[in-house]
């Protein structure tokens, strides 16, 4: 499984939607997903990828981090993973 599709996966999982109903260019808001969701999603991307995403969540508008779209979450995490290896 990809990085896109399995950071797809787990945006759905904590939407509780399908996968279908997740696109690139939804956002984290148009999905459903409030600021614990948000939290939940980022620790388990960090596990799933074993990555530090560096996020600050009681201010992730000021992050470094792009939470702006799901496929800006991917690119970023595409970034980690590649840093990683």
């Amino acid at each position: 499984m990809s990085v896109r599709e399995k950071v797809f996966e787990i945006i759905a999982e904590q939407a509780m939607l399908d996968v279908s109903e997740v696109t690139a260019q939804s956002t984290l808001e148009s999905l459903g997903i409030d600021s614990l969701g948000l939290v939940e999603s980022i620790f388990a991307i960090e596990e799933e990828f074993d990555v530090s995403i560096p996020f600050n969540a009681n201010e992730p508008t000021k992050s470094d981090f792009d939470i702006s779209s799901v496929e800006s979450i991917v690119a970023g995490i595409e970034s980690l993973v590649a840093a990683k290896s």
